[in-house]
């Protein structure tokens, strides 16, 4: 009975692992790992290598209880999993339907507050370079970053291959952005928070200006003179469609964006609120731009459209006065190929001549009558 005890003493803690024991599990560097890098901050300086999110949360309330700096641990996740993700979330007591938004992604832009927690979702957006605009091209590749700010942590969610966090991390620890001459990480979580959304908007004023190039394009193809065909309709609407996009990802986050600049966000450090006011305006900017672009491509497609229409009247004028033309010498010759004895000038020894001399100077006339009036 003793050996039994004993191995069941043996498998048993291998068998029962808590949650907190897989959440350890995941460390940064290693491949197989959803942590892109994870510290902890205070006094505006980063505390030590990398850790993992267990050791992170460890120091931050070692430091609580020793400094009176309050510091925060910043944890970033690439495309993590529902089984990654869940020790993450029970020990920083994140709001399940949060949860489950950060995992699955294919989420509205939006801010939601959940007790303690700001919760964010940004879609990210990259210009895709191309040489010429086909009715088959990318112009822009969308992705999505979700972030948890909470008293003492920042979470970062990464889904798609690109907008990484890496350079801004590397700026905020060396001190490149400031407040009021107060280094931004020592700002808390809401610094890191407005940094991130700050970043994003500065990415959606870059792919506007590229994108702007595109439209450009498009417009003067519309309107060159190219026999009055007008341009390939396929690359307006496909053109349409990534704008559709992004103005789908810009949108829906200026009011948030608004919201968290006024003085009744109590989880956004007044220090930083003012700075928020400066991304929305910037927000605003880019709204007016993308908005702008899908006026302007609809009426470029209705320009188009015209075109093509005009084309083909003009086209069917053509076919109607050459057809009125050749009608003259049909009804003619349909008269004179009647069989009967008795018909003007059919024994008229220059009675040959004469008709096709009349038949010519008829189409000649009317000819010029359709030149004159734009017809042919």
């Amino acid at each position: 009975m003793s050996m039994i005890n004993n191995l069941r003493a043996a498998v048993l803690p291998h068998r029962r692992r808590t949650d907190e024991d897989a959440y350890d599990s995941i460390h940064p560097g290693q491949s197989a790992s959803a942590v892109v890098d994870c510290a902890v901050y205070q006094d505006g300086k980063r505390h030590g290598e990398s850790c993992s999110p267990r050791e992170a949360a460890r120091r931050v309330k070692a430091a609580k209880q020793h400094d009176s700096a309050p510091p925060f641990s910043w944890i970033g996740l690439h495309e993590p999993t529902e089984a990654e993700f869940e020790g993450i979330a029970k020990r920083f007591g994140l709001h399940p339907l949060a949860v489950e938004d950060a995992v699955h992604a294919h989420q509205r832009p939006k801010v939601e507050r959940y007790d303690d927690v700001l919760f964010a979702v940004f879609k990210t957006i990259r210009y895709v370079e191309h040489d010429q605009l086909t009715p088959t091209s990318e112009v822009v590749e969308t992705g999505e970053l979700m972030v948890f700010a909470g008293q003492d942590f920042v979470i970062t969610v990464r889904h798609g291959g690109h907008s990484s966090l890496q350079e801004l991390r590397r700026r905020m620890e060396q001190d490149v952005d400031s407040v009021d001459g107060t280094a931004l990480l020592a700002k808390g979580p809401s610094a890191v928070l407005h940094a991130i959304a700050d970043h994003v908007v500065d990415n959606y004023l870059e792919v506007a200006g590229r994108l702007q190039g595109d439209v450009d394009e498009i417009e003067f193809d519309v309107f060159a003179n190219k026999g009055g065909k007008g341009t390939d309709v396929g690359r307006v609407y496909q053109l349409k469609r990534e704008v559709l996009e992004f103005k789908r990802a810009v949108t829906p986050l200026l009011r948030p964006m608004q919201q968290l600049s006024e003085p009744l966000q109590r989880l956004v450090d007044p220090d930083i609120q003012k700075y928020f006011r400066d991304v929305a305006d910037h927000l605003a900017r880019v709204t007016e731009q993308v908005h702008g672009f899908d006026e302007l491509l609809n009426s470029l497609l209705q320009a188009n459209l015209a075109q093509v229409s005009v084309a083909q009247n003009e086209d069917m004028r053509k076919i109607t006065a050459w057809a009125a033309i050749f009608a003259v010498p049909t009804m003619i010759t349909g008269v004179y190929g009647m069989n009967f004895d008795y018909m003007p000038e059919l024994h008229h020894k220059y009675g040959y001549p004469m008709v096709l001399v009349s038949v010519a100077a008829i189409c000649v006339g009317m000819y010029r009558g359709f030149r004159r009036n734009g017809w042919l």
